[in-house]
């Protein structure tokens, strides 16, 4: 608008004092500053020629408040980035939405990289499954908020279908295994989203999610667990905004050895312990499968506990021996008491269940993961561990 009214002055100059330029029945050969209509009709042509030449030099003039608002919605609606980025990229590329759209993502993916490398502790897990096995992501953002919107939540539940499409030997041996990552961000999917679609990579659907959230997203771990045969493999997701989605997780494959007993009664079994692995948190599975680093480094603190009390040497050897029972009572499994039904320890549960299906039941895989577990330690060691408790 500045520019148009300081080309108002020579407009006029040039239209009054150009050789051969008429209005009305008046001709102007000379350069002169005086106006050159004569009558009304003069002044209005030559109204209507400044108004045509004036809109042609001032054609990126800001559309009016409420054309501005109407495109900033719509532009926010298609590609749910921040308002702000919104309305800088459509006045940068003066109120094109279709040019503001491409600009927000040239944009954002350049925001997404150098947001890259700061701390994502917040996010979802999501958990995909078929007959054969289980596949869970862990897929990290920066805050809560983020973690709710539709299109992250969509892009974990995509990456998780895809963990179970990534084929690892390890995977032929029954256990949990770890996804490659290198292998799950180099894979093709197609997104069926209003807001993400298209053929592309895993990694590159990260980055492209990153940028319209504003903050670091980062594909961070992902593991596999394969369902026995004969067995069941059941899996629980805690805290879940939508199926498939959680921020806590629980799996575990029971295994029977008829191979004709019905399953029902495992598959109720296996989900009641699929709850009680998120509730109680266990490390090991049995007794004999802590590590001796773990029990060595209990007894040394229990050890160091019962000396402050005084008392004997043999005192503090039975004191010592008790609380190590009281220690496997809280991160053994089978030593466990059953959350669901705390008169029986898991041990108990799984004798009742052989019983009711007349075969023996034994647990043969556990594991449970959270969000954001040991990032803080893996930030600080530079380490890429998983800090997930398996079996």
């Amino acid at each position: 608008m500045a520019f148009c009214r300081n080309a108002k002055g020579p407009l006029s100059r040039m239209l009054t004092t150009r050789p051969g330029v008429s209005f009305g029945q008046s001709y102007s050969t000379a350069a002169t500053a005086t106006p050159i209509y004569q009558s009304a009709d003069d002044k209005t042509a030559f109204r209507y020629a400044f108004g045509v030449l004036s809109r042609r030099f001032c054609s990126q003039t800001p559309p009016a408040a409420a054309v501005q608002m109407s495109l900033i919605k719509q532009l926010r609606e298609r590609t749910s980035a921040p308002i702000k980025d919104v309305k800088a990229s459509l006045v940068q590329c003066n109120w094109d939405i279709e040019a503001a759209q491409t600009d927000l993502r040239k944009r954002g993916k350049v925001l997404a990289m150098k947001k890259a490398g700061r701390v994502a502790t917040e996010g979802l897990l999501a958990l995909a499954q078929n007959e054969g096995k289980a596949a869970v992501i862990e897929l990290n953002c920066e805050t809560d908020f983020v973690a709710r919107n539709e299109i992250f939540q969509y892009l974990a539940l995509t990456l998780a279908k895809q963990a179970l499409l990534v084929e690892n030997a390890s995977q032929l041996v029954s256990g949990v295994h770890p996804v490659g990552l290198e292998s799950l961000e180099e894979l093709k999917l197609n997104l069926e989203h209003p807001k993400i679609s298209g053929d592309t990579t895993v990694q590159n659907a990260i980055t492209e999610v990153a940028a319209m959230m504003g903050e670091n997203v980062r594909l961070r771990r992902g593991f596999v667990m394969s369902a026995p045969s004969p067995g069941v493999l059941s899996t629980y997701l805690h805290t879940s905004p939508q199926p498939g989605l959680g921020r806590i997780v629980g799996l575990l494959s029971l295994e029977i050895e008829d191979g004709n007993s019905p399953l029902e009664a495992l598959q109720r079994v296996g989900s009641e312990l699929a709850v009680h692995l998120v509730a109680a948190k266990p490390l090991f599975l049995t007794k004999e499968g802590v590590s001796s680093d773990a029990l060595e480094s209990e007894r040394e603190i229990l050890k160091s506990q019962a000396e402050s009390t005084g008392k004997s040497q043999m005192a503090i050897e039975k004191m010592v021996e008790g609380r190590l029972r009281k220690y496997y009572e809280e991160v053994v499994l089978m030593e466990q008491k059953f959350v669901m039904n705390d008169t029986m320890n898991v041990k108990t549960l799984l004798s009742n269940l052989s019983k009711e299906v007349g075969s023996p039941v034994k647990i043969g895989n556990f594991f449970r993961m959270e969000v954001g577990e040991g990032i803080q330690r893996e930030e600080a060691l530079s380490a890429d561990e998983p800090v997930a408790q398996a079996a």
